[in-house]
């Protein structure tokens, strides 16, 4: 879906707290950082937070057709850690992600999935599962993915809130500039 030159792309996030900016001001969510540092580069976007704090991948599911309303060219999919904090089974989460992949697909919506891994004290077997269905969702349906959403923040203390689950300013700051890489083709594709 290609955009007129002066119209913005649409960009939505449909996530979980991580997405809605869980404990931060709104113009220090993941979305408001997102657009700010995209439009220093000269991209005329615009961010959609479409994040629900304690989502699951079927919560994430079940909001696709309100989200869709927002008319959204490109949706980076940002769920399954809730998914996995609660130990819910990695097929499900694997397949609430596939038909939120195919509906997108369906109505000609670009897709970025940002990958999530689960606690390791959930086991091996469990987090190796679960770890590796975002790569897999992304070789089949043939969309870009981000491979850790909270990769070079997770565990750094200086970077989360208080909780040491949840990404402060700094943090997105960090996510921010690691992920504007695998949306830059993104964008130039559709502004083409």
């Amino acid at each position: 879906m290609a955009c007129a030159a002066d119209q913005a792309i649409r960009i939505a996030v449909l996530g979980d707290s991580l997405t809605a900016g869980y404990g931060l001001a709104e113009e220090h969510s993941f979305p408001a950082q997102l657009e700010k540092r995209l439009a220093e580069k000269g991209k005329n976007v615009t961010v959609i937070n479409a994040g629900i704090s304690g989502d699951t991948t079927a919560g994430g599911l079940a909001r696709l057709d309100w989200m869709l309303k927002s008319s959204p060219d490109l949706v980076i999919i940002e769920l399954g850690g809730n998914d996995a904090l609660r130990g819910l089974d990695p097929n499900i989460t694997k397949q609430n992600l596939e038909y939120i992949l195919q509906r997108l697909q369906k109505e000609n919506v670009s897709a970025l999935l940002a990958g999530m891994r689960a606690p390791r004290n959930l086991g091996k077997g469990y987090y190796t599962k679960f770890d590796a269905l975002y790569p897999e969702l992304a070789a089949t349906y043939h969309v870009p993915l981000y491979p850790f959403f909270l990769e070079g923040v997770a565990g750094d203390p200086d970077l989360n809130l208080a909780d040491g689950i949840h990404p402060n300013r700094d943090g997105y700051r960090v996510i921010v500039r690691n992920i504007i890489p695998y949306l830059t083709e993104m964008i130039e594709t559709l502004e083409r």
